[in-house]
């Protein structure tokens, strides 16, 4: 079993950042791709990217390039999501997923494991 929890998110103006982090912990000791994941009131969740842990490759949704940035620490088992230059359509709960295998090779989103999700509020 896999444990994730989100934090860092919170209430921001317009223009400002966050960080967000997502801790695993469990049998995670295998290779995993790690997801972002949002879904903003009355919106169908979608994916902001992912990364994998062996080779650190990273995947994001045309829509939201340039602007988020996923990274990570494999020795604190935990996937980061800066995000800057925010607007208030990035409003949302984001959440993060995990999966035990690599990212790509039929693998776009994963899925396996969830968190309990952290609120983002972006003020304008």
């Amino acid at each position: 079993q896999v444990q994730l929890v989100e934090s860092g998110g919170g209430s921001v103006q317009a223009g400002g950042s966050l960080r967000l982090a997502c801790a695993a912990s469990g049998y995670i000791y295998s290779r995993r791709c790690v997801g972002w994941f949002r879904q903003a009131p009355g919106k169908e969740r979608e994916g902001v990217g992912t990364i994998d842990s062996g080779d650190g490759s990273t995947y994001y949704a045309d829509s939201l390039k340039g602007r988020f940035t996923i990274s990570q620490d494999n020795a604190k088992n935990t996937v980061y999501l800066q995000m800057d230059s925010l607007k208030a359509e990035d409003t949302a709960m984001y959440y993060c997923a995990l999966q035990l295998r690599r990212c790509g090779y039929g693998l776009t989103w994963p899925s396996q494991y969830w968190g309990q999700g952290t609120q983002v509020t972006v003020s304008s």
